[in-house]
């Protein structure tokens, strides 16, 4: 079991357990006993790391978060051509929800509460992690369109539209499979659609050099 002696490891399991109960049950639904047991801690220690079920929820969005920021961060800081740079932030992006699935079912519960005016914690993440990735990635767009590399896009656009196509893929898998007939999420699929992701995303964004329009028409 969990104890104070072991900080780190408790409260990362407690971390773990948490996000699979709200994910699975939303915050009113998810029950401290059953996190406690997921995570092979006592309730009291539970309670010993976070005051309350909402702080728990709170960390959960935390550390979800902050592991997408300092993925894609590790892309961006890169001094790559900003062709290059895209597609590693598009993978990074696509990797850290590929590998962190319960990722869009917290997000659509964290924002089907801020629809309902029950949200304490959106305003915060938007602060501390989806503005300064956003701000980055215009600033990216921005330089790439300058430089003739990328079409003329709104980043206010085409930034939710990149997140969608790699999340909703994801969030939809249930209803998916019973569409298509295969799991969409074994390694095999997941391989797919991030080279399918990829694939489109370059052909919606990359300038064609005048060079390849004229070779293709010699």
């Amino acid at each position: 079991m969990g104890s104070r002696g072991q900080p780190e490891e408790s409260r990362a399991a407690i971390l773990q357990a948490a996000a699979s109960e709200f994910a699975e049950h939303g915050i009113a639904g998810a029950r401290t006993d059953a996190i406690a047991r997921e995570a092979r801690v006592n309730k009291a220690l539970l309670y010993y790391y976070f005051k309350d079920k909402e702080t728990l929820y709170g960390a959960v969005l935390d550390d979800a978060f902050s592991g997408l920021k300092e993925a894609v961060f590790r892309v961006l800081d890169r001094p790559l051509p900003v062709r290059e740079k895209l597609l590693a932030y598009v993978g990074a992006y696509f990797d850290f929800i590929a590998t962190n699935q319960l990722y869009p079912r917290l997000m659509q519960l964290e924002m089907m509460r801020a629809r309902e005016g029950r949200a304490q914690h959106i305003d915060k993440i938007a602060r501390n992690y989806i503005q300064p990735i956003f701000v980055r990635l215009s600033e990216l767009l921005r330089t790439g369109i300058a430089e003739g590399e990328f079409r003329p896009v709104n980043p206010v656009h085409f930034v939710p539209s990149m997140v969608a196509m790699i999340v909703f893929y994801f969030s939809s898998a249930p209803v998916m499979q019973k569409i298509i007939g295969f799991n969409p999420l074994t390694p095999e699929r997941i391989a797919e659609r991030r080279a399918a992701v990829l694939d489109f995303i370059s052909a919606a964004l990359f300038r064609v050099k005048d060079n390849a329009v004229q070779g293709a028409r010699s």
